[in-house]
């Protein structure tokens, strides 16, 4: 039997509802999908104007350099820290290899392993520091381009910096939440989890959010959105567009979305859980097989 996970906000209640609680919510637009394998990313700098002493940077999706939001991954080598600067526009960042440091010039080091989580404010000082051999973070803009700018520069636009570590992730699961036409809910706790992070799940409102399926995990993602994006934070799965021929097995760093109707087929691995950052601005179901 097929049991459905819907990853939604009602009002202020968390609801994980069945596929029913969307008929008078499917998107207008042409259902379409996009897939992005790590592998097949075009690196170039993060920070062009200081050439290979800035960090690597690839986009997944949109265009950083360009008006509008776009999400990319950055790579820093082991023992980088920039010199204290400010960006544009507020940015957000999960870890997804190695540890990461960003706060204020004068803070103690604060390590954000992977799957952490952090905020930057447009205006804000700040450095951005990495010490394992590998590292890397997916950065998203909500507005773009993405630029870098002398601390001398700095301003204040009523956002304040937020850092959470990945042990502080606050997650949901059946056992904490309303659940409607849900069978089999016994063993909630070793299905899906969702931490929010950011933003108004309300459907039609952008928000953000981490999405862990467990081990050996095999269903479907259904995504009502307007706009559904989803990045390999940990682990590994396979995806499928449902009604194509494209399986691909997706690492971490790799990305699917899609918008409109669409059924994201996937399988995780046998060894080990899979965490997914999530941005969408609509509900989507986990399907478990």
């Amino acid at each position: 039997m097929k049991r459905p996970f819907s990853l939604a906000l009602l009002g202020l209640s968390v609801a994980f509802a069945s596929m029913t609680a969307h008929a008078d919510d499917h998107s207008t637009l042409t259902p379409s999908s996009e897939v992005v394998q790590q592998s097949d990313i075009d690196w170039g700098y993060l920070n062009p104007l200081r050439g290979d002493q800035s960090p690597a940077a690839g986009d997944l999706w949109g265009d950083r350099t360009k008006d509008g939001a776009s999400g990319f991954l950055v790579k820093f080598n082991e023992g980088f820290s920039s010199p204290p600067h400010i960006h544009n526009i507020t940015y957000r960042g999960v870890v997804i290899q190695g540890e990461v440091h960003n706060d204020d010039k004068n803070a103690d080091e604060q390590w954000l392993p992977a799957g952490s989580f952090w905020i930057q404010p447009a205006g804000e000082s700040h450095i951005t520091a990495a010490r394992d051999k590998v590292n890397m973070a997916y950065i998203e803009i909500n507005e773009g381009p993405y630029l870098v700018q002398p601390e001398s520069e700095a301003f204040h636009n009523d956002e304040e910096p937020l850092n959470v570590a990945e042990n502080n992730m606050v997650w949901l699961d059946a056992n904490d939440i309303r659940w409607i036409n849900l069978p089999g809910s016994d063993d909630a706790e070793q299905g899906p989890k969702t931490a929010f992070l950011w933003g108004n799940p309300d459907v039609g409102q952008l928000s953000g959010r981490l999405v862990k399926l467990p081990a050996d995990f095999s269903g479907e993602i259904k995504s009502h959105a307007d706009e559904f994006r989803a990045v390999v934070i940990k682990g590994d799965l396979t995806h499928e567009t449902e009604g194509k021929d494209d399986s691909q097995s997706l690492a971490t760093g790799s990305y699917f979305g899609s918008q409109g109707e669409i059924t994201h087929d996937i399988t995780t691995s046998a060894d080990s859980e899979t965490l997914l950052y999530v941005r969408t601005n609509g509900d989507f179901d986990i399907i478990e097989d």
